[in-house]
């Protein structure tokens, strides 16, 4: 199987994952830098817009070439690819920080339900993303194929359905689990599986509009939500430009595929993104270590063992069996979850 990769979506993971990871340095470890923590959060919603977009462009593919989507097909791709390295991660983490943990956290991650788990110790705070991710890999493919003929009305409803359940849960002060619910993270999902359906038949971006939306990607962390009408206007106004811009940005950077977001040393780090966004957490977020910018370097370390020795057989592996069951000339959408 030969596999095509889109242009450009490397260099945007990997500007994610910094953003991630600063944020994470200057919360925990007092970097001197002027960044909201809100930037760091930002790097997840690109995330989980790839993620809608590219498994969504699966998706459409496999219903364009074969009329019809396997599930079983999906399900087991998407193990062989996220699977053992959260796995790899959790035992590790589990092994070394045991006495911060007990069953129900690791239960929650194993499982893929951190995201309703308010009381995740540090080491474990970042598989909400995770999670999120895999709930949604469980549902849309099964939702797609179920209502493929609305899955333009369905998407748009998510997409309005979201800010209206947040503002619930604010007006009702809720501070449970279902503050990290599906629900209150779908609309960026539902952009991005929007975008793949309706990118080939959208204009090509100009250059001044990707420059707005980039604005306002950029400012609106600023907004200071601090009462409940501007608390409203980021959840009805600002947070829906924000995931609409984000979508307009990726579509712009696949149209025109810029030479740094392609620069190579860019793009691995976009390819090994997913493993650093595990292993980060360890150094990055840790409270008691205070070394700075260098904790990133065993960050990336202990990144590239997972990417090689885990990861890549694992895919190997995965497209070794694949070739088995598909016709040798069938490409594939290279789709990678943050999964941050």
């Amino acid at each position: 199987m030969t596999e095509k990769r889109i242009p450009s979506l490397d260099g945007l993971r990997a500007i994610s994952i910094t953003l991630v990871i600063l944020s994470h340095l200057v919360k925990w470890h007092h970097i001197k830098l002027d960044m909201p923590g809100a930037y760091g959060t930002l790097g997840v919603k690109m995330f989980f817009v790839l993620s809608g977009f590219l498994i969504t462009s699966l998706l459409l593919k496999e219903q364009a070439d074969k009329g019809t989507i396997s599930l079983r097909r999906f399900y087991v791709r998407r193990a062989f690819r996220i699977l053992p390295a959260a796995l790899v991660y959790l035992i590790v983490a589990t092994l070394l920080f045991w006495r911060q943990m007990r069953w129900m956290h690791v239960a929650a991650a194993l499982f893929y339900i951190a995201n309703m788990d308010s009381s995740l110790p540090w080491v474990l705070g970042h598989l909400w993303s995770l999670s999120i991710e895999e709930q949604f890999y469980l549902i849309w493919p099964l939702a797609i194929k179920t209502w493929f003929r609305y899955r333009i009305p369905v998407l748009l409803a998510v997409f309005g359905f979201t800010p209206i359940f947040h503002a619930i849960l604010y007006a009702l002060g809720v501070k449970n689990g279902l503050v990290g619910s599906l629900p209150v993270f779908a609309d960026q999902l539902a952009i991005g599986c929007l975008l793949a359906i309706l990118a080939p038949r959208l204009p090509k971006i100009s250059k001044p509009f990707a420059v707005a939306m980039l604005l306002a990607i950029a400012l609106t962390p600023l907004y200071p939500a601090t009462s409940p009408s501007r608390t409203l206007f980021m959840l009805f106004v600002l947070r829906p430009l924000v995931a609409v811009s984000l979508a307009g940005v990726l579509l712009h950077a696949i149209q025109v595929p810029y030479s740094f977001l392609n620069w190579r040393p860019i793009t691995w780090i976009g390819q090994i993104s997913y493993s650093l966004y595990l292993w980060q957490q360890v150094f990055c977020s840790n409270p008691r270590l205070h070394l700075g910018y260098s904790l990133v370097i065993p960050a990336v370390a202990c990144a590239c063992l997972s990417y090689y020795f885990v990861e890549k057989p694992l895919l190997r592996l995965r497209e070794t069996l694949n070739r088995t069951i598909s016709s040798p000339n069938q490409a594939e959408l290279s789709s990678q979850p943050m999964a941050a």
